[in-house]
């Protein structure tokens, strides 16, 4: 009966096939393709891949920075489009946003730019100057002078993003070879959707290698080595640290947000570190917004 109803199977047309793949995921419909020479062909249909792509893809790559034409007239298929889409972020709404698929699921990410962002004193030259490095995405990213308090705020509508998805918000950034005031302090992030606040999030925005020889200078000079070291690490327990990106970028995790369908409203992101001594030379990118189950 199995070598049957197997045989079944293979008598499908192609077109039905590729009806078949359009309603499973991306990363089933490449699994599938490898079932037999019928599925490696339907699995390359437009068909297919007309129906992973974001149901508003057209309208999204219409505010791409070059015009929609540049990008879609590059690719002969749907599905050379999706992979492109998944491995090069394309700059979107004048180049203040940056816009990507993940590859297994195919749900939509978004980078927000540093220009995109409210940064406490960021238009004052005092404090933050604005610079261009070349291995960012964007054109201008955010380097800061000097400050005491750090405060960034990000939003995007909710209705932008993936459906029924579990979102998570990461500040991409970098350092200078003049920084100095974050190693004591953790900072604090939050992501909301319609003032609905989730748990806030600690973490510190230096590595754990750098922040245990600052603690364990630190627990030098106050000749209390054992106190100083048990307090920091039952203090420091289940605090997040910066995670290197492929692209060479730190990130760390803000916080997450369920995204449900149909949902109306902006989706906030925060940053805050208000303690602490004066800060300097951190350089921001942005804060990307994107699947957490898929990471």
């Amino acid at each position: 009966m199995e070598i049957e109803s197997c045989g079944d199977i293979y008598e499908l047309s192609e077109d039905c096939i590729a009806n078949v793949l359009s309603l499973t995921s991306p990363k089933d419909a490449c699994r599938l393709s490898e079932v037999a020479s019928v599925f490696r062909s339907a699995s390359q249909s437009d068909t297919v891949w007309d129906r992973l792509l974001p149901s508003d893809y057209r309208e999204v790559i219409s505010s791409a920075v070059g015009g929609p034409d540049s990008l879609l007239g590059q690719f002969h298929s749907k599905k050379d489009l999706f992979l492109h889409l998944c491995d090069h972020p394309i700059l979107i709404d004048d180049g203040r946003k940056s816009f990507s698929l993940e590859k297994l699921s195919g749900k939509k990410c978004y980078m927000l730019a540093a220009r995109e962002l409210s940064i406490v004193w960021g238009d004052n030259p005092e404090y933050w100057q604005w610079i261009c490095l070349p291995e960012s995405r964007f054109s201008e990213v955010a380097e800061l002078i000097d400050v005491c308090g750090l405060e960034i705020w990000g939003k995007i509508n909710a209705s932008m993003l993936s459906s029924t998805t579990n979102y998570a918000a990461y500040l991409v950034f970098t350092w200078n070879i003049l920084t100095y005031g974050f190693d004591f302090h953790p900072a604090y992030g939050s992501v909301s959707i319609g003032g609905h606040e989730s748990e806030k999030r600690s973490f510190y925005l230096v590595s754990e290698e750098e922040r245990r020889e600052m603690c364990q200078t630190a627990a030098g000079q106050l000749q209390d080595n054992g106190k100083q070291r048990q307090h920091q690490d039952s203090a420091d327990r289940g605090i997040q640290y910066p995670k290197r990106r492929d692209d060479r970028w730190l990130e760390v995790e803000l916080g997450e947000c369920f995204v449900r369908g149909g949902q109306d409203g902006d989706l906030q992101v925060s940053l805050m570190m208000l303690t602490g001594k004066w800060k300097r030379g951190i350089i921001i990118q942005g804060i990307e917004i994107r699947p957490k189950e898929c990471n």
